[in-house]
């Protein structure tokens, strides 16, 4: 456990460096598109320190703003408020703060900067399905990721990562509109140094969020069977998880609040699709292992 802590640190510190380093890169561009020199690196560098810090300090809030989850007290949910109290005193932390979000589609996740300031969220879909022993399988899976540092590192991932995604495809669209359509009816000869600037600033706005993406898919899926394992070791029973992600396979996955930058932080993939898969494309750049090897690996324990 302590071995995952000091690795999440330590990614944690990696991953604002590469958001750094990532948005170097889209200032660049930006630089040789619109003629402007070193400007566009220095801004994309400000903006991605400022990004830094207010995805450790405020990364928990434009999450849970994201999926327009409301925090409820004990009396409004009695029950999930004393599954995430008991299994927050076996895992040895303060109890993070409870939300649910009004989605239908079974789902939960963890987010926070560290376990002094976590917070749970559970969808209203997944409280009126699951029993009492497959809410706590789930709520031991988010816990475990609140132990590990995960949530951490999930917040700082859906808020740095996902900023410079819409950076990258909102500058594109800012200069296919803005830039070369203006210069295209004044540079009739175009010139082979301006098809290179083209092909170079084309080239790096297309590879910042396939960058983004792939950091999303690299610190995700182990996570995953981490926290099933550790879940499953503070309830001391197993069959509750494998329950509760079995219902998870049945039940529809179509959430509103659904996107790219939140979709590793929980419990089961989103979907934006309705019906009882997740798209195509989805699958193809799914944050999370497969249900039925989650399943299995659970039923070896």
């Amino acid at each position: 456990m302590y071995e995952q802590i000091a690795s999440n640190k330590r990614r944690t510190a990696l991953l604002f460096v590469l958001a750094v380093l990532l948005l170097g890169m889209v200032g660049y561009a930006l630089g040789l598109l619109t003629q402007t020199g070193v400007v566009g690196i220095v801004i994309a560098v400000a903006i991605a320190i400022a990004m830094s810090v207010g995805s450790y300090l405020y990364g928990d809030r434009i999450v849970l703003a994201s999926t327009r989850a409301k925090e409820v007290a004990a009396e409004q949910a009695p029950r999930l408020h004393n599954v995430v109290e008991g299994l927050a005193i076996a895992a040895g932390v303060p109890k993070p703060r409870v939300w649910i979000v009004p989605e239908q589609a079974p789902n939960a996740f963890a987010t926070g900067r560290d376990p002094e300031h976590s917070h749970i969220a559970v969808t209203q879909g997944l409280l009126d399905t699951m029993n009492r022993v497959e809410l706590e399988g789930v709520i031991g899976h988010e816990m475990a990721h609140v132990v590990d540092r995960d949530i951490l590192l999930g917040t700082v991932i859906a808020t740095l990562v996902g900023s410079v995604v819409l950076i990258a495809e909102f500058s594109m669209r800012m200069w296919w509109w803005g830039g070369f359509r203006g210069r295209r009816g004044n540079d009739s000869g175009g010139g082979a140094a301006s098809l290179v600037i083209f092909a170079i600033g084309f080239v790096l706005m297309i590879l910042a969020p396939l960058f983004g993406q792939l950091i999303r898919l690299a610190v995700s899926r182990n996570r995953e069977y981490l926290a099933d394992a550790q879940g499953a070791m503070l309830t001391r029973y197993p069959p509750g998880l494998i329950s509760a992600l079995e219902k998870l396979k049945a039940a529809p996955t179509a959430m509103r609040s659904a996107n790219n930058a939140t979709g590793h932080l929980w419990l089961n993939q989103p979907s934006r699709f309705e019906g009882e898969t997740t798209g195509t494309m989805e699958r193809l750049f799914s944050t999370h292992p497969p249900l039925d090897e989650r399943i299995r690996r659970l039923r070896e324990m």
